[in-house]
């Protein structure tokens, strides 16, 4: 057993030591073209300045808000060049500007100029809107004056509270099924020899902080939210979904749940301790706050409806036998329906989807998976135990993710980062159901080979008849 663990620690170093290198180099990368951007500077050749009422916007999607604008020190002469002068956005796809075109008449130009515009907040983000001028010549430059800032959030919906009660409710339900399912026994032995959930600890609070803050900084180099968002995600703990995939692939169910409650409660200690070492270096700005009444919440959520199934496994022993039979059904249903509902409420989140996000979101459980379970496979784990461990490191707890950063960040931000656990939710079942219906098959398949074996007897009314 030493060489398999000695090989594992081998493995596990060397990946560590790669991805520092590689987020080094990237980090060096970044530094450099940021200093390269911070020597570029705008010109302009007139002194024109432009004011703004209200000063800055905070506006819901699909809203309109008017806006005035005022420019002063105009002079003539500076009309002569000019082909255009437009109001613009600098994220049209954020909010944009109706008719932006500013007219300006050489009679009045020494006074001012005052217009309105109305400003429409299309997608979650922030902008600024700045007065651009048009040469004659074809090219452009900003005015050298103040800019309005706008930011577009997203207003709070009844669908959102609908389904996260619904979540909750479900969960709880199948978590009293998990507890009329746990074999006691086992988790005794598992207490006394706990190989797989050392295994699945070191999975999930250091290769998966790691995995996430190096894919972070390769897909997104220049987007602090996304990396914010996929970092999160990766020192989140195990969710809850693990025992349900856990169930339905035929695998360690006392190991799933003994694996997740350690994860969940490991959190406490965990998540603040990549969150204030390796996470600064991916933000300075953000005041965060972790949530530990949320993390509590999730440990009492988890160990109180386990603790009334085991009542129920030891008082009711009939009815404890009747919610054996109906979890697997009850867990796909439940998996369909999170998956399902999870994308209609989230669809406003697939504008922002690009090929980084899908690959981030399919890559962080996808080597999760592929890690858990070759490092249980070195340990030399029965193969219900590897499928336990591969599945408890691949699948993280988006809901504490984006629970996190709602809490910690201001909107749209706190918007805008949750699209990196909502596209991991997403991506995270894909494997997992495709082995699913494999398995499926493949047992159909092996029960109707072995019935066409059995040979017919003079029972069978088919040999009577003949």
């Amino acid at each position: 057993m030493a060489c398999p663990f000695y090989k594992l620690l081998l493995f596990v170093a060397l990946l560590i030591l790669q991805v520092i290198a590689t987020c080094k180099a990237t980090l060096i990368t970044n530094h450099d073209e940021q200093d390269n951007d911070g020597r570029l500077t705008i010109s302009s050749s007139v002194d024109w300045e432009a004011a703004f009422d209200p000063p800055n916007l905070n506006m819901d999607m699909s809203t309109v808000r008017n806006v005035t604008v005022r420019i002063d020190h105009i002079k003539p002469t500076d009309l002569d060049d000019i082909r255009t002068i437009q109001l613009r956005s600098e994220r049209e796809h954020v909010a944009w500007v109706e008719n932006g075109t500013i007219v300006i008449e050489p009679l009045v130009a020494s006074t001012a100029y005052n217009g309105s515009f109305n400003i429409v907040a299309n997608f979650l983000g922030q902008t600024k809107l700045f007065v651009e001028l048009v040469r004659k010549n074809g090219s452009t430059e900003r005015i050298k004056s103040s800019t309005l800032p706008v930011t577009v959030i997203r207003p709070e919906r009844v669908i959102d509270h609908v389904f996260t009660g619904s979540v909750i409710l479900l969960i709880s339900i199948l978590y009293i099924n998990f507890g009329a399912a746990l074999d006691v026994g086992a988790l005794k032995q598992i207490a006394r020899r706990p190989i797989g959930p050392v295994i699945g600890f070191v999975c999930q609070f250091v290769f998966m902080p790691l995995l996430s803050y190096g894919l972070g900084h390769l897909l997104f180099p220049d987007n602090y939210e996304l990396q914010l968002g996929l970092f999160f995600t990766g020192v989140s703990p195990a969710g809850g979904a693990s025992n349900i995939w856990t169930v339905a692939l035929g695998g360690n169910l006392t190991l799933s749940i003994a694996m997740t409650t350690i994860s969940t409660l490991a959190a406490f200690g965990m998540m603040p301790l990549w969150i204030f070492t390796l996470g600064r270096t991916i933000f300075q700005r953000a005041n965060l706050v972790v949530p530990y009444i949320r993390i509590a919440y999730t440990a009492v959520g988890l160990i109180v409806p386990i603790s009334a199934g085991l009542l129920i496994q030891r008082y009711c022993p009939r009815f404890s036998r009747l919610l054996v039979r109906i979890l697997k059904p009850m867990s796909v249903i439940l998996i369909l329906f999170i998956v399902i509902f999870a994308i209609v409420t989230n669809l406003y989140l697939f504008e922002l989807f690009s090929w980084q996000i899908i690959v981030a979101g399919l890559g962080l459980p996808w080597i999760g998976y592929c890690f858990g379970f070759l490092a249980s496979h070195l340990m030399r784990l029965p193969l219900a135990d590897s499928l336990a461990i591969s599945v408890e490191t691949g699948i993280q707890n988006t809901g504490i993710a984006i629970f996190l950063l709602r809490f910690a960040l201001e909107q749209p931000a706190a918007d805008l980062t949750t699209v990196m656990p909502v596209s991991n939710a997403i991506m995270t079942p894909l494997p997992l159901l495709l082995l699913l219906i494999g398995l499926r098959l493949h047992a159909r398949t092996k029960r109707r080979a072995e019935n066409s074996l059995i040979p017919k007897t003079e029972t069978d009314p088919v040999v009577a008849a003949s």
